[in-house]
């Protein structure tokens, strides 16, 4: 057997896998688990906006975000969006277009909306659950949710021996693969060249550690951001005629049933669908639980609080970041030029998106961006994947993380020079196989996210800012905090089994 047909054979089982793993099954628990959410937390996301805003950005802004040990809230979310913010805000959404269609964006869009709400959980879950590490930092995420909480720790187990393949697959090798395209199509690099760069600087940031990680982040994360919104908003300024239609096209298309190339009606629909939610999990990652592996290391006031920094992060991604992306590819033209017969693949479509718009700076701006993005998440993976490694392996963390580092490294060439259209299925397996575990203990905990947040709001009401932890006037909050219900105090030892059927 060549080897041509061992890629088809291998592209075909895991497209197999893919519609199995993310069948209606899958679809009814990642929605369902977010619908559930956002009652038990009282429709976070549009009863609690504002407040929601002025204790993140805003007390980033006014220099009141701290940190009591670990990471900064800010360095956390940073860490985390890095992770999140990948290929899939641009290369992901493309894929999602070539394979749903328009209408598999507002598929993404109704992803997001229940998924802030999910990621808060995870993020408060992730904090009440956490450890310390032994170094003057926290560790936590679903595994340590799961053996805590639930007392379930061959599940916690099963998290993360499925984060271990997904940080190697979807935050390494896609990563890597969209890095050395993006670079190969800009400035005729070999693959194998930006495989070989991007893996050399993944080993100098990640040497440093967890704190290393983050200060690259709350640095690399705002600036590419940034860079990014400023190009696709003057795509769409050149392009505004089309703004709208694309809109109306997207919400039609979602909701078209209509034949495919050779199905049955009703395909298109259920194929935008599954796609929309598949790449949408993949682009923000509620419902994985991974980015909240980021969250537990920060020393936030409150975990209720550092959640919100968790939903703020899902919107950021999704609502603006993949928005935008979309509409550029389907305002510029870039998407009925492919539709018609042009050839090139997602990380293609994406580029030339910009290309057909600003010209060669266009191409540029794409390209670099998708470069920057690439990098991020490589080094968020890594850093989830380690702890999933000193999880697993306690009495040897340290030797595990090292050996765990090496061959990440190893593979971030690996991903460079290997079909993309594997690893993208790839991504979606491993997805599937964490989304799991992660449900099944934010459907039995959803009860103590929402007792969390109630007395969060009861003793730090919307209409007034939250105290600073370093304010000299006491106030109950700081009362509460002096008798032990400060951010350590949510790390105390599992509960029985009475305990946890009263958080139900």
């Amino acid at each position: 057997m060549d080897r041509e047909s061992v890629g088809r054979w291998a592209g075909q089982a895991l497209e197999a896998a893919f519609q199995f793993l993310w069948g209606p099954v899958m679809l009814a628990l990642l929605l369902g688990a977010g619908v559930w959410l956002t009652a038990r937390t009282g429709c976070l996301p549009l009863t609690r906006w504002r407040a929601m805003w002025r204790r993140t950005f805003g007390d980033l802004l006014a220099g009141r975000s701290s940190s009591a040990g670990g990471l900064t809230p800010f360095q956390a979310m940073s860490t985390a969006l890095a992770s999140t913010a990948g290929t899939g805000n641009v290369t992901g959404v493309a894929a999602a277009l070539m394979a749903g269609g328009p209408g598999a964006v507002f598929w993404m869009w109704v992803s997001a909306f229940f998924g802030m709400a999910t990621k808060y959980a995870e993020v408060v879950l992730a904090q009440r659950y956490r450890r310390r590490d032994g170094q003057g930092g926290y560790r936590g995420g679903p595994m340590y949710v799961l053996r805590d909480g639930l007392g379930l720790p061959r599940l916690a187990a099963l998290f993360a021996l499925a984060a271990l393949p997904a940080s190697v697959g979807m935050g390494n090798m896609v990563q890597s693969a969209a890095l050395a395209q993006a670079a190969h199509g800009l400035w005729a690099v070999p693959v194998g060249r930006s495989g070989l760069a991007a893996a050399l600087i993944t080993a100098l940031v990640v040497a440093g550690g967890a704190r290393a990680v983050a200060r690259t982040a709350q640095t690399l994360v705002p600036c590419v951001a940034g860079l990014y919104l400023l190009g696709a908003l003057a795509v769409l300024a050149l392009c505004c005629d089309r703004i709208l239609p694309s809109l109306a096209r997207i919400a039609q298309d979602a909701f078209a049933l209509r034949p495919a190339a050779a199905g049955a009606g009703g395909y298109a629909l259920s194929q935008a669908l599954r796609v929309g939610l598949a790449r949408g999990a993949f682009s923000n990652e509620a419902g994985l639980g991974s980015a909240s592996i980021a969250h537990a290391a920060a020393g936030a006031r409150e975990p209720v609080e550092q959640g919100f920094w968790g939903a703020m992060e899902v919107f950021l991604d999704t609502l603006v970041l993949c928005t935008l992306t979309a509409l550029v590819i389907l305002a510029s033209g870039a998407f009925d030029a492919w539709r018609a017969g042009a050839a090139g693949g997602a990380e293609t479509l994406a580029i030339s998106a910009f290309t057909r718009a600003l010209g060669p700076a266009g191409a540029w701006l794409a390209g670099v961006c998708t470069i920057l993005f690439a990098l991020g998440s490589l080094l968020g993976w890594c850093f989830y994947g380690e702890q999933c490694c000193a999880y697993l392996f306690p009495g040897a963390a340290r030797r595990a993380r090292r050996l765990f580092r090496a061959g990440y490294i190893a593979a971030v060439y690996g991903g460079a020079v290997l079909r993309p259209a594997l690893l993208w299925s790839l991504a979606d397996l491993c997805n599937a196989l964490m989304a799991v575990p992660n449900l099944t203990a934010l459907f039995l905990l959803s009860g103590t996210v929402a007792r969390m947040t109630r007395d969060y709001w009861s003793r730090h009401p919307a209409r007034h800012p939250a105290p600073h932890p370093d304010s000299a006037a006491g106030g109950p909050s700081c009362a509460r905090r002096r008798r032990g219900r400060g951010p350590q105090s949510h790390n105390r030892p599992a509960r029985g089994a009475a305990g946890r059927r009263r958080s139900l």
